[in-house]
C-alpha cells in the first residue's frame, strides 16, 4: 500500500525518477540492504506515526540497528526506499517526502 502512496505523491508533485526497482522482483536481503547506505548522510526511516532520522555524519549506529531500520519482516529491504541526493528515506511519509522532495 505504501508503495500506491509513494507513486501517487510523486506522480502528484511531478517528482522525476531516474532509476526505479521492483522489489518484488529484486528483493536486497540482509546485509546487502547496508549497501543502500553508501555515501548517504541523513537516513529518515517512517515506522508507523513515527520517524526516525539518523545523521549518518554524526551517529555511527551499530550495523544491527541500522538493519533493524532497513529491513522489513521478510529480511528484505523495505519498500519504498527513496535516495534524494546525501539522503535515504525508508517507507513513506507524507511530511517527509514534502521536506526532502518538494
Amino acid at each position: 500500500m505504501t508503495c500506491a502512496k509513494t507513486q501517487g505523491y510523486l506522480a502528484k508533485h511531478k517528482v522525476a525518477v531516474t532509476a526505479q526497482t521492483d522489489a518484488k522482483k529484486a528483493t536486497i536481503k540482509g546485509d546487502a540492504a547496508l549497501g543502500a547506505l553508501k555515501d548517504v548522510d541523513e537516513l529518515y526511516v517512517a515506522k508507523g506515526k513515527k520517524i526516525v532520522h539518523v545523521d549518518m555524519k554524526r551517529e555511527k549506529p551499530p550495523r544491527a540497528e541500522l538493519l533493524g531500520l532497513l529491513l522489513g519482516p521478510t529480511g528484505n529491504l523495505r519498500a519504498p526506499t527513496l535516495r534524494k541526493g546525501r539522503s535515504l528515506i525508508v517507507g513513506f511519509d507524507e511530511a517527509t517526502y514534502k521536506k526532502l522532495l518538494g
